[in-house]
């Protein structure tokens, strides 16, 4: 399943926001420096998902705060309004 977000680095907390259109904001406190970012963005879809982290993949983005990402194998039971 591929998804459109919005990533906020230096945040002052990490969140998984879903927008009304279904998007999703992603906010992490990790700096947009040396791909800390983008770690912390697939750790946190990997937790708020309940999967392994190998599952979540940047498909596009990887230098730029609008990221499409995959996830692998979701189980049925995982939703976005989780």
């Amino acid at each position: 399943m591929r998804f459109n977000l919005k990533v906020i680095p230096s945040a002052s907390r990490s969140e998984v926001i879903i927008e009304k259109n279904g998007d999703l904001k992603v906010k992490v406190q990790a700096p947009p420096e040396d791909g800390k970012a983008n770690k912390a963005v697939i750790q946190l879809l990997a937790q708020h998902f309940k999967i392994p982290k190998n599952r979540v993949k940047i498909i596009a983005g990887e230098r730029s705060h609008q990221k499409i990402i995959e996830v692998f194998d979701l189980p049925n039971e995982n939703t976005l309004n989780k």
